[in-house]
C-alpha cells in the first residue's frame, strides 16, 4: 500500500491543478523554494523553455518560486496528492519517502567531483530517482546543489571540537541530524524559509549549507564565518508527480525526461559560475572564510556509517557499490 503524507491544506488539491488542460494545452505547475536569483530557478525555467519547444506549445511548464506553493515537504505531499506537477528537492527532504536515497547525505561519500558525477548519472542515480515512485513521485534527474560547509556567528569552526556546544540548524534529515552529533554539535531541524530569523534570534548559532543558497538566502549578513570543510555534497532531485507522468502519452514522457536532463546539463554550468560568484560576493559582505583540514572531520564521521549498517544493513551493499566505482 502506498504511504501518503497529509497535509492541513488539502484544500489546495481543489484550488491548484497539477496539469490543466488551457485550450488543448498541457499546464504543469512547478513550485520551489529557492530565490529567483539561484541557479536552480534558472535551470527550471531553461526546463520549461526546453519542454514547451519539443512538443511544439503542446505543454507548457509554470514555475513558482520562492516557496509560493510551499516548503519543500509540502511540496511532496502536493506531489502526491496531484495537486502540484513537478517540483525540485533535496535528497535529504526524500529520505522519509524513499529511504536508500539517505546513503546520497552520508559525509563525504564521494571522492570527488568525477566520482560524484559517475554515480549520480549511472545506472545507481537512476535506480535512487525511481525509488520513490511507489510513494508517487517520479525522480527525473539530479541538479547540482554543491558541497554544503558550517557557516556560523561567533567564531570560525575549524575542527569538530568548535562545534561543541553550538546549534547547527540542519535539514529534516536523520542523516544530518546524525552527522552534526558526531562531530560534536547540536543539531536543529529548522525550515529553510524560517532560518534567516532563526540565526537572528539566536535559535541556532550556525548552520550548513553550498555558497549560493549562503550567499542568495542573505544569511552572510548574520553569519561572518564560512568555513569550507566541504562534509557532504548532497544532490538535488527534480520530480514529477506520478499522476502527472502516467497522464502524458509514451512520446511526451520523452519530451519532459530530454528537457529535465538538458537542465540538468545547463544547472550543472550554472552551478560553477554561481559558487565562484558566491564566495566574492560574502567576501566582500566581510565574511571571513577559512579552509579547515577536512581530515579533522573525515576522522569523526565513522560511526554514521556504522550506524547506517546496523540499522539499515541492505543499504551497506549499495554503500560499497559507490565506494568501488573508480
Amino acid at each position: 500500500m502506498r504511504k501518503l503524507y497529509f497535509i492541513p491544506y488539502l484544500i489546495l488539491f481543489f484550488l491548484i491543478s497539477s496539469c490543466q488542460n488551457e485550450g488543448g494545452i498541457k499546464i504543469i505547475k512547478m513550485g520551489h523554494a529557492q530565490v529567483t536569483k539561484h541557479p536552480v530557478h534558472e535551470a527550471m525555467v531553461f526546463l520549461a523553455k526546453r519542454l514547451e519547444e519539443k512538443s511544439n506549445g503542446k505543454i507548457k511548464v509554470k514555475v513558482y518560486p520562492n516557496q509560493q506553493l510551499g516548503t519543500e515537504r509540502e511540496l511532496l505531499e502536493l506531489l502526491q496528492i496531484g495537486s502540484v506537477g513537478m517540483t525540485k528537492v533535496s535528497s535529504a527532504s526524500l529520505e522519509a519517502f524513499s529511504p536508500e536515497i539517505q546513503i546520497l547525505g552520508l559525509p563525504y561519500l564521494f571522492k570527488n567531483d568525477a566520482h560524484r558525477d559517475k554515480v549520480l548519472k549511472g545506472e545507481i542515480g537512476k535506480y535512487l530517482l525511481l525509488g520513490a515512485e511507489k510513494y508517487w513521485l517520479r525522480g527525473l534527474c539530479f541538479y547540482d546543489a554543491g558541497k554544503r560547509s558550517f557557516y556560523s556567528k561567533s567564531a570560525p569552526i575549524e575542527s569538530p571540537l568548535d562545534l561543541t556546544g553550538l546549534k547547527i540548524r540542519v535539514m529534516e534529515s536523520k542523516m544530518a541530524i546524525n552527522m552534526v552529533k558526531s562531530m560534536g554539535g547540536s543539531p536543529t531541524p529548522v525550515s529553510y524559509g524560517e532560518l534567516y530569523t532563526a540565526l537572528q534570534q539566536g535559535v541556532v548559532d550556525g548552520a550548513e549549507n553550498n555558497p549560493p543558497s549562503f550567499y542568495n538566502s542573505r544569511h552572510y549578513e548574520i553569519c561572518k564565518y564560512y568555513s569550507i570543510n566541504e562534509h557532504t555534497a548532497i544532490p538535488d532531485v527534480v520530480l514529477v508527480s506520478t499522476k502527472v507522468w502516467e497522464n502524458l502519452n509514451a512520446e511526451e514522457q520523452v519530451w519532459l525526461q530530454e528537457a529535465a536532463d538538458e537542465s540538468a546539463d545547463f544547472q550543472y554550468k550554472l552551478w560553477e559560475e554561481s559558487v565562484a560568484e558566491s564566495m566574492r560576493e560574502v567576501q566582500k559582505a566581510g565574511v571571513k572564510i577559512v579552509y579547515p583540514d577536512t581530515e579533522l572531520f573525515r576522522s569523526e564521521v565513522n560511526e554514521v556509517y556504522e550506524m547506517l549498517r546496523v540499522e539499515q544493513p541492505e543499504l551497506s551493499k549499495l554503500i560499497d557499490k559507490i565506494k568501488a566505482i573508480e
